[in-house]
């Protein structure tokens, strides 16, 4: 978590000097195949332009400060229609909706869930999956994003 939030602090001010919304970091460390992605948004959408501004920004910053001492990519994302969840205000936008959430403590035996996100009290998710709720404490999750639905 540590090197996502020194990543952050690095990342963010150069996004949304560039008028974007930062909305968060991944990070997958896998050797010479590590992954660093980060998702921007704007309200007019996102452009493989957009994402070009920021990377090339981003790229710059990354190179001085050498955050990460191994290989990577760097891809600069849009969140598309299964949109990540960073943050209770990322969660609170989509209160109402289906979303996957993946843990790193066990909640009732589960580890993950796909669910409506029926409200957020304080930092806890009550989440509804097959007819039985959940209470999912923000700061166990590893990973959410939102699902999408087609009708």
């Amino acid at each position: 978590m540590a090197k996502i939030e020194t990543l952050t602090e690095m990342l963010k001010p150069a996004a949304e000097a560039l008028g974007y919304e930062f909305l968060g970091i991944e990070y997958i460390g896998q050797g010479i195949h590590s992954v660093l992605r980060v998702y921007i948004d704007h309200e007019d959408g996102i452009t493989v332009d957009d994402c070009t501004k920021v990377s090339h920004q981003a790229s710059g910053i990354l190179e001085v400060e050498d955050p990460i001492t191994s290989q990577y990519t760097l891809e600069v994302s849009s969140p598309g229609m299964d949109r990540p969840l960073f943050t209770l205000p990322h969660f609170e936008k989509v209160v109402g909706e289906l979303i996957n959430i993946r843990c790193h403590v066990g909640v009732n035996g589960r580890r993950k869930f796909k669910g409506k996100l029926e409200t957020i009290e304080k930092e806890t998710l009550i989440i509804t999956v097959d007819n039985q709720t959940y209470d999912v404490d923000f700061n166990d999750i590893d990973k959410a994003n939102l699902v999408a639905v087609f009708d």
